[in-house]
């Protein structure tokens, strides 16, 4: 194995990384401005995605994945971060998947893994709402049932994969009487589903591309067999057991995003000259790079570790929080003093760096905002 790659990184892990990295190049990033202007990513390349495998590495084989583990999930993560694009949801994608996989019951799995795998279906978590954000108790979204069915009525907002979304796991109190133990996450086709409506798609500081649209539920019916886990309750503690996944995700972001801006500014400081000389040639400027290029290495050092332990089935809540906090200010650190070498050129989008700077900024707001992430670290020293 090359010593260039990580340790959790096998023979399947790097022909893999191979092959996704030829795709994103000849598919996705030729795309990127496109999407950008049109504000969402073409269905038909998630179809091609789902077609070249790159969805459900750790799916099993019976459900139309690949059978493998989760580090073949973190290769299209990190290959897919690396591109510098952060209109595609397949982090999401991934994330409803692995809902459906670990919660789903046999009839949802057979019914809703293979489509999300192959790119026919794109999958949304409908969590936020306008008053919760990561309170996730607080969710006025209800179901109530009514014969064979649930009827969910309530607003969602911050989806991403919204506008694309043709099935969203929604957060909802079953119970509302109860806090945690009232809430259920409840499965919804969205196509020909009567009330459910999608509502404008957010304009946003970043993620030009990122489809993020508001949701809404009037009487929406769905069968209770799309109840996940087979039974109300269960949806709070499903959420949480889920989220560490989510958050070294951020944190692998983190990672890649920030890879993207040492490369480019590099390869500028290079190039660029003043009072006839390289960028790179000031002692200020190498010193910048110096502390960049440390901040990197030790990031991919402990996000590398953190995946490695999440392969095993040995990534703590505590740990993936400090991956999700670190990463994403790091990530802001790295980035803005990338921007700053870049002079004015830094603040025109026509730039990646640019782009990379208003990207950078929702890391540390969405998955649990890190001043969350700081309490849930701080209550494990008590331990």
């Amino acid at each position: 194995m090359a010593a260039t790659h990580p340790r959790w990184m096998n023979e399947s892990h790097i022909v893999f990384e191979d092959a996704a990295t030829k795709f994103f190049e000849a598919e996705l990033v030729p795309n990127i401005d496109k999407w950008r202007e049109a504000g969402v990513v073409d269905k038909a390349f998630w179809r091609k995605a789902g077609e070249a495998g790159l969805m459900g590495g750790s799916i099993p084989e019976e459900f139309g994945g690949a059978g493998g583990d989760l580090g073949h999930e973190v290769v299209v993560l990190r290959t897919h971060g690396r591109t510098g694009d952060s209109g595609w949801g397949y982090g999401v994608q991934n994330i409803v998947i692995h809902y459906v996989n670990s919660y789903g019951t046999d009839e949802q799995k057979k019914r809703w893994l293979p489509k999300l795998v192959m790119g026919e279906w794109v999958g949304a978590i409908a969590m936020t709402e306008p008053g919760t954000g990561s309170d996730l108790q607080s969710v006025k979204t209800y179901a109530v049932k009514d014969g064979d069915d649930y009827v969910i009525n309530g607003s969602k907002t911050f989806i991403t994969n919204g506008t694309s979304a043709d099935l969203v796991i929604v957060v909802a109190k079953t119970d509302r009487e109860q806090g945690a133990r009232g809430i259920s996450l409840i499965g919804v086709e969205t196509e020909n589903c009567p009330g459910y409506r999608v509502g404008r798609r957010l304009d946003k500081l970043g993620l030009k591309s990122q489809d993020t649209s508001e949701l809404f539920f009037e009487d929406v019916r769905t069968p209770q067999s799309y109840v996940m886990g087979g039974g109300e309750g269960q949806g709070f503690f499903q959420l949480m057991n889920q989220l560490p996944w989510e958050r070294l995700q951020i944190g692998l972001g983190s990672l890649s995003a920030s890879e993207v801006a040492f490369r480019e500014t590099l390869a500028y400081v290079k190039e660029r000259k003043a009072f006839g000389k390289r960028l790179l040639d000031f002692q200020n400027t190498q010193f910048k790079m110096a502390e960049v290029k440390t901040k990197l290495e030790v990031m991919r050092s402990f996000i590398n570790d953190c995946i490695e332990k999440c392969i095993a089935g040995e990534l703590d809540a505590p740990t993936a929080s400090m991956a999700k906090w670190w990463g994403s200010q790091t990530q802001g650190e790295i980035i803005d003093e990338c921007l700053q070498l870049f002079g004015g050129y830094g603040f025109m989008n026509e730039y990646p760096i640019a782009r990379l700077y208003a990207d950078a900024r929702v890391q540390k707001i969405y998955g649990g905002t890190n001043e969350i992430q700081k309490m849930l670290i701080a209550r494990s020293l008590d331990g």
